[in-house]
């Protein structure tokens, strides 16, 4: 994969970012493609970038294949007091395109997004994975991963 870059999203890639979200059997049902694209996609991005900055980032990582966005995944950085006030990386929103999986683009990128986190002073990296997927955890648990924690959520 040398043609693989990463970079950070910016606005013109939001139809590209919605359509990798929605290139998934939960996502088809969560998202809403159309052009354009809904205008809540673009105030959802433009909060993102009004709480981010270079140190605590809160901000989609692309990975791009012969210019072509083939993976994300939403990347914050979250300051607290636990862990000695050590930062902490959330990830979200994991996708690589349905036409790249099993290319180990998905791989690479989680391995950048620990290593801008690490580099940014994250003592740890965590997120929520459904249930349901049981492929998703063998490739987290694969990169290192530990299911320590029960996670739970509540619509609202």
């Amino acid at each position: 994969m040398q043609n693989l870059m990463f970079r950070y999203a910016v606005r013109s890639d939001l139809p590209a970012i919605v359509a990798l979200l929605a290139d998934d059997e939960k996502g088809k049902t969560r998202e809403q493609i159309s052009d354009p694209l809904p205008e809540l996609y673009y105030r959802a991005f433009e909060a993102m970038e009004s709480v981010s900055s270079d140190s605590l980032p809160n901000k989609y990582l692309l990975a791009i294949l012969d210019s072509e966005i083939v993976g994300c995944l939403q990347l914050t950085l979250i300051p607290g007091l636990s862990r000695q006030g050590r930062l902490r990386a959330q990830i979200e929103g994991v996708r690589i395109s349905s036409h790249h999986r099993g290319k180990k683009i998905g791989e690479a990128l989680i391995l950048h997004a620990i290593d801008i986190s690490r580099a940014l002073g994250a003592s740890l990296m965590q997120f929520t994975t459904d249930k349901s997927r049981k492929d998703a955890h063998r490739f987290y648990e694969r990169l290192g991963f530990v299911s320590s924690h029960e996670g739970m959520k509540r619509d609202l």
